[in-house]
């Protein structure tokens, strides 16, 4: 027996004698498991002691031992480790696949499977929320739960794989644009995220949106001492290449004002250039255009070198610029003019009103102060805009491919901050966490325990602390809170930052009512879940404000940057007495729209703990994180968690789940329970053996109190699918043993016939194309003759074979090989037929001749004739074997051969040439012997000639065969076997089928509808009997529509019902595939479409399947209507038209040939005659048109000169399209606009045919484009010499029509 390959498997060794066999046991290997000695308990609802303290002393210890994740229940608590643990590895995440989190070590990957198995299992919308505050590890989980969705989410199409090369760069790039070194955390995020994950019904990765939360674009102009800006202003004055540092004048961090202040360069563990070179490639990844990482870095440039931009106060105590160089080189990145950078950052626009008419306007000079407030407003404006820009990108690179069934999200968030100097960043940044609490509280404490007291369930309530009363604190209107009394501040002191903080600081008075808030002078205390916080109140009115001043947003107004442009798509109307929404409206309604998703899906949490604030790995800050457990309300959820229940669901939704596991309510797999849906869980609960007190039932739902009672249920499900597999399999190899026995018997008979059937398929195509034209031989006719084709056995590569192969210069496999003769003509004297062998390939006819010299014989290709080069091929109506190529002028001639399998060589001629060659048969042969200089060949019957004929003199004398209407003999009828009875296989009654009837089976109980749905499986509905049209022969019980009339059995007295009449509708046919929006036809080519209405502007209505929809009418081509038939003598079919000599309508099953026209029986056949100067007579009328157009499949589809692709309609977000035509409406004035198809007139400039360059309105509200003149674009012409086959077939139907 050959050794296991399995890690750890080694073949026991032979048992000694007398040793009882006990050795024959594999000893067990630790490798099989993966679990290490753990320390502490992995779950914390098994503490005895369920205290704060005893939680900490757990954490520390499974912490000290690298033990870093712990639940609690359902919940992950992870903390910080502060080093790389080597836990997230290719090989740790196989662990996790497929396994529930009982059975598997905490991590952070059971929770990704946990949320992406819920997803698939139970169809429902899944999302994972991780908090804890700054630095305790939550973006790196959003990280790894991301890396483990896209290496379990399958699919291996091409468009999947780059959904998840696109999900996995969005996290260096936004790192880079979002994230920066704290005093807390040396890759803090400055931003909150929702990556919400798409997938499809098969659970597979098709699109990714991202939701981006309050930037902190206050970090672009100043940090406290030893933090850092984002981190790609110093990856990008690291790491910029020497192209860029001369086009940007890019110099080292140290050299501007907004990375060097805070004195903090380096950080370690970071590499900056390291880092530079994987956010170009997230670039690429993502899809950015070269121009647009340009464009990117240029915005960078220009935020650095305004840093620079200094003041100073001049002898009237205003501002002017120290270094007006600097300014000329930001007026040179943003293209605008010197003069009025430095106008619009030392001065600002005054206008006065007077009884809201306009009044004066004034420039206004500013204080050192005011210009350099200015100057950092214009920075972080651009900073902010160019990161939205920047995640707008990234939303519509990843737009879904299809259509989207289920989603995963994952928050990544700031975390709770608490510094010295707490402003309104802080405000917000705590108040987005503290409703992120709140949720928490609302789904795992209060909404528990009140759907508790809802389903009537047996239970100990728990106290806890909600913390809605803060966040009410925060955003609510009336009674005020802290935002409102901010927004009222601004709108009555705006033009005042002072004025406006002590208007503010006068409206909080009214909030000291509320416990969790304390005023004290120009600050103010709120008393967050997380701790308490100091406010400082200076400069928050102006931060609430959030607007850019007029001057600055007309200064971008005039660059002649459009990419710069594009970043301010949205500028406030001036007229406008509307209040734009402040920075605190922003953040609440995004937050409240982030509850609100976060509400649609079912949960997974993660808390996270930082365990001290130096990023040690080896420091345990024991207070820190007591304080941390306190305020995340871990022992509340452990309390909770024991008394309650883990699982709880619907009674349709677990009987939906596990019916299967109880023979009471399935059967086969069908759902039988007759009862209620609350009396059939129950029942499938008792039959699959739990304890009584494992599980509780509601009024609605089912509650069961511990998840291993869940995962033992999911197990017995899955070990039900096991059985039913494996007495499936019973049965399956049962039938296949009888089916196999049966397959040796037919084999038996079948074995010589199913080997040659191809070969006689050939000859059947063979008398085809002869058409009843030329005597056979009756060699040709036997039953057992077969095409073989390689009579030389080149592709067998026997001796000759191979000498052949190697004359003619091929390693291709031969169609037909054989012997034969060439007429050869010799100076002086007539011509003779000469040896020679014939070798068909897929491109080439080659003739080779074998020379004789000392004794060797060597060969040689004597011609080698293209096959696309043979124009016709002749061939006498006697049974003799010559045949003549035409290839029209040449300098050698046309060869006329002399080959026993002259149809089966011509045969194989037609079939690789799609039927190409014109098989012409008469009394005569013609051919061009030379150049310019043609031969007949004269054929005579001889009933003395030899058997094989005879040449002499330009006269073929040859006897005569059998008629040419002989087919191939049938075959013979082989000895009746004796049949014997099957008795192989268990299950088989030994001596064959029994004539006893067989007893009674039990009888299937009747299928029900599963609780919630329509129908288990629907049951067969009676089709309605058809209303008839109100004509006169129509009956009520006919068929619609009613069959041909040859085939109608029509009553005796009355005549059969006349073939409904095609409606006279103009039919198309689609030429090239075409995606529509809304409103608009989606076409595949090919498609047959009714048209509905014309329009002047290139868009017609059409309609398919029923549905109507506007359609390009340049990618239609007109179907010819067919001539309607006459209507039937007589009930029985005509026989079939003979067909005529000259066009024989068979042909073999490959090749594909025009329909021939309905009048072509009334073609009077005429015999074939030797005329030199007519035209050869195609044997498949419409193959090879007389007129020198192409075949049909050698047509292309398109002009050579085409350059427009296929679907050129624009499909970028960015480019500004107008909104498609409703159905049923013209669309007017303009259609969207469509790129000429080949041969059309290309749309003009602006007319949105292709995509732009750079996104110069990436925001909807672009004007519509202008209608293109002259309507919509012309069909293309038929390329020149060329005639459309259809449009001839119906023009010849129609003159055929006009002769009768």
């Amino acid at each position: 027996m050959a050794p296991s390959k399995k890690a750890g498997k080694k073949v026991a060794p032979a048992a000694k004698k007398g040793g009882g066999g006990k050795n024959a046991v594999a000893k067990a290997d630790w490798k099989e498991g993966f679990k290490k000695k753990s320390v502490g308990v992995t779950d914390m609802t098994l503490l005895t002691q369920i205290t704060n303290e005893s939680i900490n002393d757990n954490l520390q210890k499974r912490w000290l031992n690298g033990d870093i994740y712990t639940w609690i229940g359902g919940v992950l608590i992870s903390v910080n480790p502060f080093r790389d643990l080597g836990i997230y590895t290719d090989e740790v995440l196989q662990r996790y696949k497929g396994k529930n989190r009982l059975e598997v070590p905490p991590h952070v990957f059971s929770i990704a499977e946990s949320a992406y198995y819920n997803m698939n299992a139970y169809h429902e919308n899944q999302c994972v929320i991780i908090s804890g505050e700054s630095g305790a590890g939550k973006t790196e989980a959003a990280k790894r739960i991301m890396q483990y969705i896209a290496a379990v989410s399958g699919g291996q199409d091409s468009s999947i794989q780059e959904i998840k090369d696109m999900v996995l760069a969005t996290n260096p790039l936004l790192e880079s644009f979002g994230c920066a070194k704290t005093l807390r955390n040396n890759n803090s995020s400055r931003h909150g995220k929702y990556l919400e994950i798409m997938f499809n019904a098969q659970g597979e990765p098709i699109g990714a949106q991202i939701t981006n939360y309050l930037l902190e674009k206050g970090r672009v102009v100043g940090q406290v001492d030893n933090e850092r800006n984002f981190h790609i202003f110093y990856q990008f004055t690291k790491a910029a290449t020497p192209e860029m540092r001369e086009a940007y004048g890019i110099q080292t961090p140290d050299a501007y004002a907004y990375t060097s202040l805070s004195n903090c360069l380096d950080v370690p563990g970071i590499d900056d250039s390291q880092d530079f070179d994987e956010t170009i490639k997230a670039m690429r990844v993502i899809g950015l255009s070269d121009y647009e990482q340009s464009e990117i870095f240029r915005m960078l440039a220009v935020i650095l070198w305004l840093g620079n931009a200094q003041f100073q106060e001049n002898d009237s105590g205003n501002s002017e610029i120290v270094d007006t160089s600097v300014t000329d080189f930001v007026a040179y990145l943003m293209e605008v003019e010197p003069a009025l950078v430095q106008k619009v950052l030392t001065s600002r626009v005054m206008e006065t009103t007077r009884g809201g008419r306009r009044g004066s306007v004034y420039d206004v000079p500013l204080n050192p102060a005011q210009a350099t407030a200015g100057r950092d407003a214009l920075a972080k404006a651009i900073y902010n805009n160019l990161f939205e820009w920047i995640v707008s990108k990234i939303n519509i690179s990843m737009k879904p491919r299809s259509s989207t069934a289920h989603l995963i999200g994952i928050l990544d968030i700031f975390g709770f901050e608490i510094f010295e100097d707490n402003s309104f960043e802080q405000l917000c940044i705590n108040y987005v966490n503290e409703k992120l609490q709140q949720i928490f509280i609302e789904l795992t404490l209060k909404t528990e325990q009140e759907e508790y007291v809802r389903e009537q369930i047996k239970w100990t309530p728990i106290k806890y602390f909600n913390n809605k009363i803060v966040c009410d604190l925060i955003e609510e209107r009336r009674p005020p809170g802290i935002f409102a009394a901010l927004n009222d501040a601004c709108a009555t002191a705006h033009a005042d930052p002072t004025a406006a903080d002590n208007s503010f600081i006068q409206r909080m008075s009214m909030l000291q009512s509320n416990p969790h808030f304390d005023a004290r002078g120009d600050k103010f205390v709120v008393k967050h879940y997380a701790g308490d916080v100091t406010y400082n109140v200076a400069g928050m009115t102006d931060k609430n404000k959030d607007v850019l001043v007029k001057d600055l947003l007309d200064l971008i107004g005039t660059s002649g940057n459009q990419f710069l442009q594009g970043l301010f798509p949205d500028r406030p109307d001036p007229n406008s007495k509307k209040r734009p929404p402040t920075a605190g409206d922003k953040i609440k309604a995004s937050a409240q729209a982030l509850v609100e998703n976060l509400m649609r899906a079912q949960p997974s949490y993660i808390r996270t703990i930082k365990p001290n604030q130096n990023r040690s790995a080896t420091e345990y800050d024991t207070a820190a994180v007591l304080h941390q457990i306190k305020y995340l309300g871990l022992q509340e959820n452990i309390r909770v968690r024991r008394a309650g229940f883990a699982y709880r669901n619907t009674f349709e939704k677990m009987v939906e789940r596990f019916y299967l596991l109880s023979p009471a309510t399935s059967y086969a797999g069908e759902y039988i329970w007759q009862g209620d849906a609350k009396s059939g869980c129950e029942r499938i609960l008792i039959d699959t053996g739990i304890a009584r007190d494992e599980w509780q039932m509601g009024v609605t739902k089912a509650f069961i109190k511990n998840p291993e009672t869940l995962f033992a249920l999911e197990t017995m499900r899955d070990r039900y699918w096991h059985n039913m597999a494996a007495r499936i399999q019973r049965a399956w190899r049962n039938y296949m043993r009888y089916k196999h026995e049966c397959a040796r018997r037919i084999q038996r008979f079948w074995k010589n016939n199913k080997e040659s059937i191809e070969y006689a398929k050939i000859r059947d195509y063979g008398h085809q194309i002869l058409a009843g034209r030329k005597e056979r031989r009756r060699f040709s006719l036997l039953s057992y003759r077969r095409f073989m084709g390689d009579y030389l056995d080149i592709n067998g590569k026997s001796a000759l074979g191979e000498d052949i192969a190697q004359a003619c210069g091929i390693s291709e496999n031969v169609v037909f090989s054989s012997k034969g003769q060439i007429l050869v003509t010799k100076f002086g004297r007539s011509s003779k037929p000469s040896p020679r062998y014939f070798v068909l390939t897929q491109k080439t006819f080659f003739i080779v001749v074998a020379h004789s010299k000392d004794g060797q014989v060597s060969l040689a290709t004597e011609r080698k004739i293209p096959l696309s080069s043979i124009k016709s091929v002749s061939m006498s109506n006697l049974q003799d074997d010559w045949i003549a190529l035409n290839l029209g002028p040449t300098e050698e001639g046309d060869p006329f051969i002399n080959c026993v399998f002259k149809t089966e060589l011509v045969t194989h001629m037609l079939q690789l040439t799609r039927a190409t060659i014109n098989v012409v048969i008469g009394p005569t042969v013609e051919y061009t012997k030379k150049k310019e200089k043609k031969e007949l060949v004269k054929f005579v019957k001889d009933e003395t000639a030899p058997v094989d004929g005879s040449y002499k003199s330009h006269t073929v004398h040859i006897r005569s065969g059998e008629p040419p209407s002989s087919l191939s003999r049938p075959p013979a009828k082989r000895k009746e076997g004796v049949v014997r009875p099957i008795t192989q296989g268990k299950l088989l009654r030994r001596g064959g089928p029994s004539d006893k009837p067989a007893p009674a089976a039990r009888p299937k109980p009747a299928s029900q509808p599963l609780p919630g749905k329509s129908s288990a499986t629907p049951a067969p509905v009676a089709k309605p009997t058809p209303v008839a049209k109100p004509t006169p022969t129509a009956s009520a019980g006919s068929r619609a529509p009613p069959p041909p009339p040859g085939r109608t059995v029509a009553p005796p007295p009355p005549p059969p019902p006349p073939e409904p009449e095609e409606p006279d509708v103009e039919r198309y046919k689609a030429k090239f595939p075409f995606e529509g929006q809304e409103g608009e036809m989606s076409l595949k080519k090919d498609d047959i479409v009714e048209l509905v209405e014309k329009d002047d502007n290139g868009w017609w209505l059409v309609k398919k399947n029923g549905t109507e929809g506007w359609a390009p009418s340049n990618y239609l081509e007109l179907i010819p209507p067919k001539p309607k038939p006459k209507a039937a003598a007589a009930p029985p079919p005509p026989p079939p038209p003979p067909p005529p000599p000259a066009a024989s309508g068979g042909g073999g099953a490959k090749i594909p040939a025009a329909p021939p026209p309905p009048a072509a029986p009334k073609i009077v056949p005429k015999p074939v005659t030797a005329n030199p100067s007519a035209k050869p007579v195609a044997v498949f009328p419409g193959m090879a048109p007389s007129n020198g157009s192409a075949t049909p499949w050698k047509k292309s589809p398109a002009p050579s000169g085409d350059t427009t692709p296929a679907s050129s309609r624009p499909n970028s977000s960015l480019a500004g399209k107008p909104p498609p035509p409703p159905v049923g409406s013209k669309p007017k004035p303009a259609p969207p606009p469509l790129a000429s198809k080949p041969g059309a007139p290309k749309p003009p400039v602006g007319g949105g045919g292709g995509k732009p360059p750079i996104p110069t309105a990436p925001r909807p509200g672009v004007a519509k484009p202008p209608a293109r003149p002259g309507g919509g674009a012309k069909p293309p012409p038929a390329p020149g010499g060329q005639l459309d086959l259809a449009a001839a077939m119906a023009k010849r139907a129609q003159m055929l029509r006009e002769q009768e």
